[in-house]
């Protein structure tokens, strides 16, 4: 597990003298290292951060200060080093007892704070491992080859939004020991890819195509296989076809050479610090949370690795919020063949024993421990005295994360990240205009200078806009909308903007009345595919001829100027309801040549189908007559040989196609249109796009709280007293009066008087409905337990446990009656009285009541 043990032995003079060299020439490595981390990962309009210049006097008094128990487990811990430092004197010291931001030393475990937070992406590992590495800033640690001196505590990370590998591993680890993940920080060595966050080799997570699963052949028998042919090819062109081909031979050794200089340029260059960069990550075992098998988590990438990944070259020890282990097991081979069960003593040295007591002896040990901590001056401990010690609770503060910081997601609200040949940039919710949440820009060159693909992702868009991808070689846009767009659309793909170029047009076909899955246009033409649909019609298709010139014609249709239409072919799934011979598989109908094909589907064991050609009369012959004649109609009849339809029935037949042309037409006319108002409407919300708020969302809809209020205060403004006219208890008495302008003394006292005995009568009335309510309610639950008293016998359980729990409803709606009324009983001479000096000050009676 240790630095010296990643080092092979016949190395160990040479590497010692290459670390005396190397450690001269650190700090210049190490700013050449945060200069790239820097150009990598964190934004140009991020400055320096002084780490020193934090406020800590604001933070609880368990940043400040340790408790008598944490002053223990730091006395164990250094006698746990005293003892490893014995047995392993070539490795690392062990990372223990950092210092946290408040100068004092915190035991690593209790840095941990588990905690579940209340959003439903966080309680899955890769969640919080994506918000983490998105929301913080990361930070190179200032010595590659050593563990840092601070670690400071997740709240105080989660509030300025950076941090080192260590920093990272705490969060992340206390959110998935939170989330029910049985994980553990780890202190390790790892590639420098892996610890300055380099991933300009790598390809982009969104890019990279899922594993095809081999398809297995499945061998045919060779009885019935038609034999090979002799072979008639002549050796002499064979022999000049093997010249050739040794000639080309030679230029493609030429290019596989130069490919072979790309990939060395590809390749990482050679560490000299490789195996000694220390990283910290996370290890989330197998078995909590049904996770299968073992693994790792990078946590400046949020990606999980597999225990054998290359990139991971030794582990020194790991650590949770209970207890901490060091690594025994040899790490030559990296991390390959490192068995993870951390229950056995040979390969994984703990630092407390573990305890599955009872929870009261837990209790009593805790007692003990305090005990032991108030008598100071026996400062030596055994080692069985060690191993019983429970870990103390964390010091650090609950660690929060607000709505709103959790929706920006991104430090700075904006991330960018530079993979191979591509660059991926994160932004967090509402920071951009147009809801722009993820852009992937894929390049040509490693240099990234030659664009070939931008993918652009969105999110709370009123049109529903969800993804766009741009192809810069094929010049192509496809825009992905999400359901609920005013038109229906699902996916649009064009080059231009512009009415009748290339486009192709889906839709939400349950959302459509004519059940329209696509269409497809360019110039000349429309296809258009259906689903669902009464007719089983699936597939219309269009074909237009050029414009003609404009000829102003009197009295002529507006649309002179549209695409004429050359022909409209339409298709049709089989309708079992009719005949074969009789069901149309496909029309055709030629426009410009008047005529009218019909194709219908195949009857059972024929290959062909039947048809029928009708061409259409000219204007003069319909004048003339109305009579169907045989050469209008060519028919062919699959498996017949019989008479033909009579021509009353072709003719009426052409009469409906021709009535089915005419309505094709608008239709086609419709679709045209349809297209351009879509092309409008697009064009619309991209010069005004609006995002949308969820009405759940309450700080972002402030503007419509203050409207509501502003709305509230003008009706108050403009109905003032509106209340106090409600509760006008004289209204209905000054009516009986007829509301006089000069009311007497008598008058005065006799409606005081009504009015104070009506409102009398109104409570007594109350109390006497409760009264009677609650009887009944006795009275019927009386019967009910007689009745069942009497049939005890006979009822089954389940209509007992029925029975019982009506019971118990009724006896709970008898108790709320009975204190309704008792409350009523209460009040309502407090409310009597109340009233009574409400009319004494009424400006109407107080003339005449106040000598009264």
């Amino acid at each position: 597990g240790g630095r010296m043990e990643v080092i092979e032995e016949n190395e160990e003079e040479e590497r010692r003298e290459e670390l005396k060299t190397l450690e001269i020439s650190n700090e210049l490595h190490d700013t050449e290292t945060k200069l790239s981390v820097d150009q990598i990962c964190i934004p140009s309009d991020v400055p320096d951060f002084d780490w020193s210049s934090i406020d800590t006097s604001q933070l609880p008094s368990s940043y400040k200060t340790n408790s008598p128990r944490e002053k223990k487990l730091l006395r164990i811990a250094d006698h746990y080093l005293q003892q490893y430092t014995h047995l392993c004197p070539d490795r690392m010291p062990l990372f223990l007892h950092p210092v946290n931001e408040c100068g004092v030393e915190k035991f690593v475990s209790t840095t941990v704070r588990p905690t579940l937070l209340p959003y439903t992406e966080l309680y899955h590992w890769d969640g919080c491992a994506s918000f983490v590495c998105d929301y913080l800033t990361m930070e190179p640690l200032k010595s590659p080859l050593t563990p840092p001196s601070l670690l400071y505590s997740p709240t105080t990370i989660l509030k300025y939004q950076r941090g080192n590998c260590f920093d990272f591993s705490v969060l992340l680890c206390s959110m998935l020991i939170g989330a029910g993940y049985d994980a553990y920080c780890v202190n390790g060595y790892a590639t420098h890819d892996i610890c300055s966050l380099d991933e300009t080799l790598e390809v982009c997570p969104l890019l990279r195509k899922p594993q095809e699963v081999p398809k297995e052949e499945v061998k045919k028998s060779n009885k019935y296989r038609v034999k090979s042919p002799p072979d008639l090819q002549s050796k002499f062109e064979l022999q000049q076809v093997a010249k050739k081909e040794a000639e080309t031979d030679a230029t493609h050794k030429n290019e596989e050479r130069g490919e072979e200089k790309v990939t060395e340029v590809e390749k990482p260059m050679h560490d000299p610090l490789y195996g000694l960069r220390v990283h910290a990550w996370v290890l989330v075992l197998s078995g909590k949370r049904e996770v299968p098998e073992t693994f790792f988590i990078n946590p400046f990438t949020g990606n999980s690795h597999s225990t054998m990944d290359e990139h991971f070259l030794g582990i020194e020890s790991v650590w949770n919020h209970k207890n901490y282990w060091v690594n025994m097991q040899d790490c030559r081979n990296g991390c390959k063949d490192l068995i993870f069960d951390l229950g056995d003593t040979v390969r994984w040295e703990v630092m407390l024993s573990e305890t599955d007591k009872p929870l009261q002896l837990l209790l009593d040990a805790e007692e003990e421990n305090e005990l032991f901590d108030r008598n100071m001056d026996d400062m030596e401990e055994k080692e069985e005295e060690d191993m019983s010690f429970a870990m103390p609770p964390s010091w650090v503060a609950p660690i929060q994360i607000s709505p709103r910081e959790f929706e920006t997601h991104c430090s700075q609200g904006r991330k960018v990240i530079l993979y191979k040949k591509a660059k991926l940039e994160k932004w967090a919710p509402y920071l951009n205009g147009n809801g722009l949440m993820k852009r992937l820009t894929v390049y040509a060159d490693l240099g990234c200078t030659e664009v070939v693909e931008v993918r652009e992702w969105f999110k709370n868009r009123e049109d529903m806009l969800d993804m766009r991808e741009m192809n810069k070689q094929t010049q192509m846009t496809t825009e992905y909308f999400s359901p609920g767009h005013l038109l229906g659309l699902k996916v649009h793909i064009y080059k231009s903007m512009e009415p009748e170029t290339e486009r192709v047009m889906e839709f939400y076909n349950e959302a459509r009345v004519d059940g329209l899955q696509k269409r497809a246009e360019n110039a000349s033409e429309i296809r258009e595919y259906f689903v669902g649909r009464d007719d089983f019609k699936y597939f219309r298709h269009i074909e237009f001829d050029k414009r003609r010139k404009k000829v102003r014609v009197p009295g002529a249709r507006t649309d002179i100027n549209s695409r004429p239409i050359v022909q409209i072919k339409e298709c049709f799934h089989r309708n079992l309801e009719k005949p074969a011979d009789e069901d149309v598989a496909e029309r055709v109908f030629l426009i410009t040549e008047e005529m009218i094909n019909l194709t219908y589907h195949l009857k059972d064991k024929y290959i062909t189908a039947s048809k029928k050609d009708f061409f259409k009369p000219t204007e003069t012959y319909r004048k003339q007559s109305e009579i169907m004649t045989p050469e209008m109609c060519i028919t062919y009849q699959a498996g017949s040989s019989g008479k033909d339809k009579k021509l009353f029935h072709l003719y009426k037949l052409l009469q409906e196609l021709t009535d089915e042309e005419k309505q094709l037409k608008q239709q086609v006319r419709q679709s045209e249109a349809e297209v351009l108002n879509i092309l409008k409407i697009r064009e619309n919300e991209e010069a005004d796009i609006k995002l949308s708020v969820s009405i759940y969302n309450t700080e972002r809809n402030e503007k419509r709280k203050q409207q509501y209020e502003a709305t509230k205060n003008a009706m108050e403004d403009e109905f003032p007293g509106q209340e106090e006219q409600d509760l006008d208890y004289l209204a209905p008495f000054l009516i009986q009066i007829g509301h006089p302008e000069k009311m007497t003394k008598g008058q005065a006292l006799r409606l005081k008087d009504d009015c104070l005995t009506d409102f009398k009568n109104r409570l007594l009335a109350k109390a006497n409905i409760i009264q009677a309510r609650s009887e009944k309610e006795v009275e019927e639950l009386q019967k009910k337990n007689q009745h069942f008293q009497e049939n005890q016998n006979q009822l089954s359980r389940e209509e007992e446990a029925d029975f019982l729990a009506d019971n118990s409803e009724t006896m709970l709606r008898i108790h709320s009656l009975t204190l309704r009324l008792d409350r009523e009983k209460q009040t309502a001479p407090h409310k009597y009285l109340a009233l009574e000096e409400k009319l004494r000050k009424d400006p109407r009676l107080a003339v005449h009541l106040s000598h009264a």
